[in-house]
């Protein structure tokens, strides 16, 4: 992920820019915001994108792969986690369905928005995309496993009405969830740190970055600190222009859970923009990383949250998908399967998962 060394006027705008959108979402936090205030909340939130994906990227150096992919995965989401649980408890029942909704939105821009841009610019440049076969099965098996059983066995359990877990069953979920999460980052970090480095065409591991020197220990903490005011920007500057897309989606006539969707993707736009830069510098491996470890720290970090507030949140929790989403997840797993299992993908893999992924937006409009 290693890029050329910034240059000053570079520094300084990744530095003030985060700050400046803290600021902004300091003064315009709980209010409500007139269309020429969220065109401005709106040019400070892609500023804090730009300005995450670099700070990202230079702690990514510093680390290595794939503690860097990792690091921006588990910013984000934790910050997601606390914006979602912030809503439930603002918003009462009518929020039942947000963890849900939410968690099911990151997989499938994740699994097939992410996965499909970064094949499709890999192989459009190299002919074919090239990644390590073991680690991103392993990734994608972890994914599927936490998916059906946080997403979709709630819709089928009888111990209580409607799609969602008894306080033992959520309980249960919870552990399982966060325990395989855990266990995917030991072997990603440590035991198996191999299966998750970048690749050649020709199967070669890529272990090193010769781009630029490594920042200083004194860069990496300032950038540390940047990148988490740059993500709790992107997040609450979403939140504080989701009232105006809300308001947008009820008069269009839209459903509810396009307003998820439209959330989500603000949210996930720093992974994305990361996932095309690393795509575009031939490290696909790393992409990879960021999309399904994103996803796997989507559910294994909401779930386990979820559960301890809904100790205090009121109102039904609905963890289960409807029978249009379940059939978009089995199609997901079944098409992500067949792409990383050769360990080369060619425009036609990124194609089919961008084609999924349009048809998940599609449907959101037009249930």
């Amino acid at each position: 992920m290693a890029a050329a060394k910034p240059g000053r006027l570079t520094t300084i705008g990744t530095t003030v820019v985060p700050l400046a959108a803290l600021v902004v979402l300091a003064l315009t936090w709980g209010r409500d915001l007139s269309g020429p205030v969220v065109a401005v909340v709106a040019l400070f939130l892609v500023g804090a994108v730009l300005s995450a994906v670099h700070h990202a990227e230079i702690i990514a150096h510093k680390v290595g792969e794939p503690f860097g992919s990792l690091v921006l995965a588990v910013a984000v989401t934790l910050i997601e986690v606390a914006l979602i649980v912030t809503l439930m408890a603002d918003g009462g029942p009518k929020t039942s369905s947000l963890a849900r909704d939410t968690v099911f939105a990151a997989v499938m821009i994740t699994c097939n928005g992410i996965v499909g841009l970064t094949l499709l610019v890999g192989a459009w440049r190299n002919g074919v995309a090239a990644f390590n076969t073991d680690g991103t099965v392993a990734a994608l098996a972890t994914v599927a496993t936490l998916a059906t059983l946080s997403l979709v066995l709630p819709t089928f359990t009888h111990s209580v009405q409607g799609p969602q877990f008894t306080s033992a069953q959520l309980a249960f979920a919870a552990v399982v969830s966060i325990g395989l999460y855990l266990l995917f980052v030991a072997m990603q970090t440590m035991r198996h740190r191999e299966y998750f480095l970048p690749v050649t065409r020709d199967g070669e591991v890529l272990d090193e970055e010769a781009h630029a020197s490594p920042p200083t220990a004194r860069e990496t903490v300032l950038s540390v600190v940047l990148l988490l005011v740059s993500l709790i920007a992107v997040v609450g500057d979403s939140k504080g222009v989701s009232p105006t897309i809300e308001n947008v989606v009820d008069k269009a006539g839209l459903p509810e859970s396009a307003v998820g969707v439209v959330i989500a993707l603000l949210v996930l736009l720093p992974e994305t923009l990361a996932a095309y830069r690393s795509a575009r510098r031939d490290r696909v491996q790393i992409s990879l990383n960021l999309a399904h470890g994103s996803a796997i720290a989507s559910i294994g970090l909401t779930i386990p949250a979820i559960a301890v507030a809904s100790i205090w949140l009121d109102g039904p929790l609905h963890l289960g998908l409807g029978a249009t989403h379940m059939v978009l997840l089995a199609l997901t797993m079944v098409v992500s399967a067949l792409t990383v299992v050769p360990g080369r993908a060619t425009l036609l893999q990124g194609g089919v998962h961008l084609v999924v992924f349009a048809s998940f937006v599609f449907l959101a409009i037009s249930p």
